[in-house]
């Protein structure tokens, strides 16, 4: 929908209606989920994984390099150190709101953590999995952090106060319309590989669970082999209903930023923080009230004031746009 618009706006002018229904293409993109969730098994997405990577950091920096090139050209966006004008770009209550939801959406860019043990499953023994795993964290929160920080400011100092949500989606940058539509279609095959990811640690606890429940049933167990692909009757009919039901959610509430910044506030605190540190704390059997037990628990209590703020945020974000929006229409 990205590059239709961008494409659009090139030939009409950036004032131009160029709106367009998104509803076909997040069917298009639950078809192309519906067959990639046939997938067996996580070990199997490595080759896809890759791509997804390369192709964040192919619009990661698309996006930086836009930002660069509007900063270099001497554009008159108005910034502050502490962003949005209160009363005149928002009131108080809104930019508090929106702070919130903000730090919701950092808290979903870095929860990795539903994968990490799916991840490590896949490596092989020597070097250890662990050693391997804290090389891995390090040298991807390192990388993703400088990128996303490069992004934001960035991409603040290009826009200043009228930053859109997205600087490539929400069209921040019009031209080279070219380079926006190379780098919109890298954010589509991006998010393919990511629904994946994310998505099959689910299919497995269902699936496995299921096989423990009715361990006779061909149905729920039997394989079937057509050439190199492998298939399941309960797989292909479950895995397909769940991504059907997805789908049909992200249409009725379309609301991005919203959404992620409350996704990533229910995931933060319990999966990254929380069961990681106390996990920590009985296998190194950290002595209670000691010195690293009281930084581990005033990191664990900050952690959830930053979820439940981010929550409140996102929530008010998406009963705000409930107001003003109507289904499929």
């Amino acid at each position: 929908m990205a590059v239709i618009r961008s494409n659009c706006f090139h030939k009409y002018g950036h004032e131009a209606k160029c709106h367009t229904s998104n509803y076909p293409y997040m069917t298009i993109f639950a078809v192309i989920q519906i067959l990639l969730s046939q997938i067996p098994d996580f070990q199997e997405l490595s080759g896809l994984s890759i791509i997804a990577a390369v192709m964040s950091f192919g619009y990661s920096s698309i996006g930086i390099g836009l930002s660069i090139a509007k900063i270099a050209g001497g554009n008159d966006a108005k910034t502050s150190l502490t962003g949005l004008i209160v009363g005149e770009d928002v009131t108080s209550q809104e930019k508090l709101w929106n702070t919130f939801q903000a730090i919701g959406n950092i808290a979903f860019a870095y929860a990795f953590s539903q994968v990490l043990v799916e991840i490590q499953d896949t490596l092989k023994s020597s070097p250890p999995e662990n050693q391997a795993m804290k090389k891995a964290t390090l040298a991807g929160c390192s990388i993703t952090s400088l990128f996303y920080m490069l992004c934001g400011l960035l991409g603040y100092a290009a826009f200043g106060n009228k930053a859109p949500g997205n600087f490539l989606t929400g069209f921040g940058f019009y031209e080279p319309y070219w380079l926006v539509d190379i780098g919109n279609v890298f954010v589509f095959v991006h998010l393919v590989g990511a629904y994946q990811v994310f998505t099959q640690p689910v299919f497995q606890l269902v699936e496995t669970w299921v096989a423990k429940r009715w361990p006779e049933s061909n149905f729920m167990g039997k394989e079937y082999r057509v050439g190199k692909f492998r298939f399941n009757g309960f797989r292909m009919i479950w895995r397909t209903v769940y991504v059907i039901f997805t789908a049909v959610v992200a249409m009725i509430l379309p609301f991005f930023n919203s959404i992620v910044g409350l996704l990533g506030a229910i995931s933060f605190f319990p999966l990254t923080v929380y069961f990681p540190t106390e996990m920590y704390l009985v296998q190194a059997k950290v002595p209670k009230f000691s010195l690293v037990w009281i930084g581990v628990k005033i990191l664990s209590g900050f952690c959830l004031i930053v979820t439940l703020v981010a929550a409140a945020g996102s929530i008010q974000g998406i009963i705000a746009d409930l107001k003003i929006y109507e289904p499929f229409k």
